[in-house]
């Protein structure tokens, strides 16, 4: 079993540790853009190139499915990504999961990317899974650049804004970038503080996506399973290796099946 997974950087990592953790016999691909990230402040079209190029690099080595493990290109080239890879390869889109945040009825932000917030996207996700619910919609500048380089500084102070912006009262939080996920115990220390201690639930994508792509293939969690499964890394269509700011975080560190030192937020 052969899953791959595709971004523009790091923030794959999320999703791709949930599918090791998952299967630990599955061979995992990890492919993205160095050379082409940030994607974010492209525009639709080119970013769709960027992230077909990325695809067609992970096809060529014949995974059984695809995450696109990117919100921002999950909103603008997925259904691109599938009209070209499908029936052959699953493609498995990364949805912000507002839907099970406005599920118990509390009240609901929605850390996302600067692009993201209040997006046609967005918008329309919260118009049919949260209506009748308090949403919050929370930009996060710079925060997924801090995570993609490591910059523990970079990380706390973005972090810190984005919590000021959220609301006190808030029940539960919507991690709505992949990178936000790698650094969920720092955004946790930070609304706990905000909120006076609340227990809050956040709701992130990776667990759910992998999930997902192991059911498109006809298979279903294993857990218990030896780790025999091998890892593959492409930078831009390249053989390479898990970059070192991976290693910062807990996600890269298994991946690589190394544990040491500190993880950033974590």
């Amino acid at each position: 079993m052969k899953i791959a997974l595709m971004d523009s950087g790091i923030g794959l990592l999320a999703a791709a540790a949930a599918t090791r953790r998952l299967r630990p016999d599955a061979d995992l691909l990890l492919s993205s853009d160095p050379d082409g990230m940030p994607w974010g402040p492209r525009t639709p079209a080119d970013l769709t190139e960027r992230a077909r190029l990325v695809a067609r690099a992970a096809a060529a080595l014949r995974p059984d499915a695809l995450i696109v493990a990117c919100n921002t290109a999950s909103v603008h080239s997925l259904a691109t990504l599938r009209a070209e890879l499908e029936p052959g390869i699953p493609v498995i889109g990364t949805v912000p999961a507002i839907k099970p945040a406005a599920a118990a009825g509390g009240r609901v932000a929605i850390w996302a990317t600067p692009a993201t917030t209040g997006s046609p996207y967005q918008r329309g996700l919260i118009r049919d899974f949260a209506a009748g619910v308090r949403v919050t919609e929370v930009p996060c500048p710079g925060l997924a650049d801090a995570v993609e380089y490591g910059d523990e500084e970079a990380i706390a102070r973005t972090v810190a804004a984005a919590a000021e912006l959220t609301p006190a009262d808030v029940t539960d939080v919507v991690l709505g970038c992949t990178h936000y996920e790698l650094v969920e115990e720092a955004i946790r220390a930070a609304l706990a503080a905000r909120t006076g201690g609340a227990d809050l639930r956040y709701h992130g994508s990776a667990e759910a996506v992998a999930v997902q792509a192991l059911r498109r293939i006809g298979a279903g969690p294993a857990p218990e399973l030896p780790r025999t499964g091998g890892l593959t890394v492409l930078h831009t269509g390249r053989p390479s290796t898990l970059p070192a700011a991976a290693l910062g975080y807990a996600e890269g560190r298994l991946l690589a099946g190394q544990d040491h030192g500190a993880a950033v937020g974590r």
